[in-house]
């Protein structure tokens, strides 16, 4: 069966800083079975979280700081209301992948923050970008993340960016197993100052990927960071090249 497909509402920011339950609401007439948010701008976490359950979108995963220090309350208090399991943090600025002592630091900090979230009975999940992949003076940061992380420490693969990097995202899955419980989905000229286009539009194979992750991924989340065209038509373009294909399914299938 097919795996459901979601949105990153990082997608529309823009949008849903001006009218947040409405693009919500488009996002659900496309037909995605879920979202995964990445804060909630013009409105509340309480709200969107009753909103998401009102339009029937499940919520498998969101984008939030790690739970350390003062954000630590915060980040479970989200999670906790908006009762998801996989808190994915999305972003490590490029400079801390320079040399492998700051790759170390950081696998440091997200051992931490899995201490943590395992405790309130949550998996942590990384998200990467091109970055992670791209070979920095005779080592690649991946490389050294998969040593020095607690085995129990999932990926989000950006699909995308991995390929962008020059990595191959088919093997990249493989090797990961059962470690890769979602996989983002994004298309485009694989350059990575270019904008990006609609799923289907780009350079990208996605079955072969897919194929690749189908023992252990979970959920197939589209995330367009910028795009060419519109970006709530790149985003329902997107769903229906990927059920219609038989690659996802919505949460009408």
């Amino acid at each position: 069966m097919a795996l459901p497909v979601g949105l990153q509402l990082y997608t529309l920011r823009d949008a849903l800083a001006q009218d947040y339950e409405g693009v919500v609401r488009r996002v659900a007439e496309m037909g995605y079975a879920g979202v995964e948010p990445a804060g909630f701008p013009g409105t509340t976490v309480e709200k969107a979280a009753a909103l998401f359950r009102s339009l029937g979108l499940d919520v498998p995963g969101a984008h939030t700081p790690l739970p350390l220090g003062e954000q630590r309350s915060e980040v479970l208090e989200t999670m906790a209301a908006l009762g998801c399991r996989y808190l994915i943090c999305p972003y490590m600025p490029p400079e801390e992948f320079a040399t492998p002592d700051k790759v170390k630091a950081v696998c440091d900090r997200l051992n931490e923050a899995n201490e943590i979230a395992r405790g309130a009975g949550l998996t942590l999940v990384y998200h990467n970008h091109w970055w992670e992949y791209e070979p920095v003076n005779g080592f690649v940061p991946y490389q050294m993340m998969l040593e020095w992380l607690d085995p129990t420490i999932q990926f989000e693969i950006d699909t995308y960016w991995v390929k962008t990097a020059g990595a191959d995202p088919v093997a990249v899955v493989s090797e990961l197993g059962a470690r890769v419980p979602l996989l983002h989905i994004k298309d485009g000229p694989l350059d990575k100052d270019a904008p990006m286009v609609a799923v289907g539009q780009g350079k990208m194979e996605f079955e072969p990927i897919i194929r690749a992750g189908a023992e252990a991924v979970q959920w197939l989340i589209v995330e367009l960071d910028r795009c060419a065209t519109d970006m709530l038509e790149a985003v329902a373009q997107s769903y229906d090249y990927l059920t219609n294909r038989g690659l996802a399914r919505g949460k009408q299938d």
